[in-house]
């Protein structure tokens, strides 16, 4: 009797013991923000860089009506349960409207309501518009060992739904926080417009689209304006690096004395895309041209579509002649 009590004790014992840690386990965040232990907050100065050249984009640049330009950047410091945008999933309404038009409401009130719910969002963060390709512009932001992750979007202007931008990158390395981290962006499309140009007009895709990743050979078509074949792959088209930023003795950060160059002010070079001539198809023969009984000559022609450039393939002859009999000779 006295060995059946005590089999029931340990029994009990281990089940209290089992669900407590259930109950603790299920009280953690999800995701690989669950592990970071570090200390409790972290600042950092995010620097975002445009790449946006002619030289490395040569095919249908915009330069007026508007130029090449960035939209302000939008972002969020946030843990697991939270997603601003995510590849090959669907966008919400608030990153289409900024995808689409650079408006922020939308997607400014997604993330508090999230905050509001879930708990999982630590701060938003922002940084002013590029007016050009290529540039910097820069902020803070703030990290929580609870909220590890950073998401953010900038748009791509003139284009149809397009972005650039990083989704939940974690910034803690288990005990410890990043001091540095450096990321090439590439395009992403909204899969909210069926625009194929950076001036294509408003189009809605209708169902809606995934967001997918813009490359050198998808959409697969000639019109697209990142349509490369010859490339393995794009060159990143932007750069983003956050560096933590230390504190003084009394708890605040030090400013970081290293800024980069702002505006037009690039410190590194940009890669040469190669761009081959593009040329209409011939036009119809003209009239056979020359005396009568004798051989003559008729001629067609065709046009530049896209000017070579950074050593692409030259363009071809424009014009061909072949010899023909004179029609209605006298």
């Amino acid at each position: 009797m006295e060995n059946l009590m005590f089999v029931y004790c340990s029994c009990k014992v281990i089940w209290t013991l089992f669900v407590t840690i259930l109950g603790y386990a299920s009280s953690l965040p999800l995701g690989d923000d669950s592990i970071c232990t570090a200390e409790e907050l972290a600042k950092y100065s995010i620097i975002f860089t445009g790449k946006w050249s002619q030289t490395a984009f040569p095919k249908q640049y915009p330069l007026y009506r508007p130029p090449a330009q960035w939209s302000s950047m939008l972002g969020v410091t946030h843990s697991s349960d939270y997603s601003m945008w995510k590849k090959n999933e669907y966008a919400s309404n608030g990153v289409r409207d900024f995808a689409e038009k650079g408006e922020a409401w939308v997607l400014m009130k997604e993330i508090e309501e999230a905050g509001e719910k879930i708990q999982s969002v630590h701060g938003i963060f922002s940084a002013p518009a590029i007016s050009s390709g290529t540039g910097q512009t820069s902020t803070e932001l703030q990290v929580h060992s609870r909220h590890p992750l950073v998401s953010f979007v900038v748009r791509i202007v003139p284009s149809p739904d397009w972005f650039v931008g990083i989704d939940s990158l974690n910034l803690c390395e288990g005990d410890h926080w990043m001091e540095e981290i450096s990321v090439d962006l590439y395009p992403y499309d909204a899969g909210t417009d069926s625009g194929f140009t950076f001036s294509s007009p408003n189009f809605a895709t209708i169902p809606q689209d995934t967001v997918t990743e813009i490359t050198c050979s998808s959409p697969s078509h000639p019109a697209n304006s990142f349509y490369y074949p010859k490339l393995k792959i794009l060159p990143p088209i932007a750069q983003v690096t956050m560096v933590k930023l230390k504190k003084n003795q009394l708890g605040f950060p030090i400013p970081h004395l290293n800024q980069p160059a702002k505006s037009n002010e690039i410190l590194d070079t940009f890669s040469e895309t190669p761009l081959d001539c593009e040329v209409s198809q011939w036009s119809s023969w003209g009239l056979c041209r020359g005396p009568c009984r004798k051989t003559g000559t008729k001629i067609r022609t065709r046009f530049v579509v896209l000017h070579p450039a950074n050593d692409g393939t030259p363009c071809p002859s424009l014009e061909e002649e072949a010899g023909c009999e004179p029609d209605n000779c006298v």
